[in-house]
């Protein structure tokens, strides 16, 4: 009686946990932001009491007194201390947006991405997964960057003799997700102090708005004639504050929009390019070898 033993196959090794590399981007993110926020602040206030509160914008010298006739840094001065605050977030917009476009350039890489998937689709089609990786090396980026970890894992899997073909096409397209995991926070990082600008802007115009009208319903009240000078001033405050406010969520609505259109675009292109390595890989790849020394044992 003959009795074959046949090598079994290793067990897969368990994925190693993915390393956190976004915690010391996300950390420096964050100490950006809250110094941003301050200096913002601090910027405003300054303005707001060394510029427009500047006496040469008021008749008489004196910011105490009605502002020149025509000269708006005077009129936005009478808009009261709510406008320091809707100053902040005017600044803090236009800074986050510049921070977000220098960032969502770098993560596109060095050229143009439909160019980058083109050359990448190309590479696969010749089973050129090493000029892929180079490719991806020199484009650089957070596309660059998910697309090279797949293609790694490309390379890895191809010389996998134990794996089934499904397991294998499931770790390349597990790889994927995980680098994209990565990458996707720091893409979005900061939008969500653009969106939470663009809901409470108005609201705090809406604030400063109140605010005028009480002062001009205050001075409407008064006994005898009413002070047609506070009124007035009442309801400057409330138009100068509504004015802020709507224009600071105006363009904070903008910028999210177009920044989370840009990021949809790039992760279009990741999910593109993994769809070919994917694809390429199912297709360059049969089933698997499972050929192993077989030991025979004769009775």
């Amino acid at each position: 009686m003959e009795q074959k033993n046949a090598m079994n196959k290793p067990a897969a090794r368990p994925a190693a946990a993915a390393t956190p590399k976004g915690d010391s981007r996300g950390s420096g993110s964050s100490a950006f932001a809250i110094i941003a926020i301050i200096a913002a602040f601090i910027v405003s206030v300054l303005l707001f009491i060394f510029v427009f509160g500047n006496g040469s914008h008021f008749q008489g010298g004196n910011n105490e007194n009605n502002p020149i006739a025509g000269d708006y840094f005077g009129v936005v001065y009478k808009g009261g201390p709510v406008v320091p605050v809707l100053m902040t977030m005017f600044l803090l917009v236009i800074i986050f947006s510049i921070e977000r476009a220098l960032t969502l350039s770098r993560a596109k890489g060095n050229k143009s991405i439909e160019s980058f998937v083109r050359t990448i689709r190309q590479k696969l089609n010749v089973n050129d997964i090493t000029g892929a990786i180079a490719a991806c090396d020199q484009q650089k980026g957070s596309v660059a960057n998910v697309v090279r970890a797949g293609l790694v894992k490309y390379q890895e899997m191809s010389r996998d003799r134990y794996l089934e073909k499904d397991q294998k096409v499931l770790a390349i397209q597990k790889e994927i997700e995980e680098s994209t995991a990565l990458e996707l926070p720091m893409l979005e990082k900061n939008l969500v102090i653009i969106s939470t600008l663009a809901s409470i802007a108005t609201l705090v115009g809406l604030i400063g708005t109140v605010l005028g009208m009480i002062k001009a319903f205050s001075a409407l009240a008064q006994g005898g004639a009413p002070d047609a000078v506070g009124l007035a001033n009442g309801i400057s405050e409330a138009l100068i504050n509504t004015a802020l406010g709507i224009t600071g969520s105006a363009l904070a609505i903008v910028a999210y929009n177009f920044f989370t259109s840009k990021i949809d675009e790039l992760t279009y292109s990741i999910d593109e390019a993994g769809f070919s390595i994917i694809q390429t890989f199912s297709a360059q790849h049969g089933a698997t070898d499972h050929s192993a020394p077989v030991t025979t044992t004769t009775i």
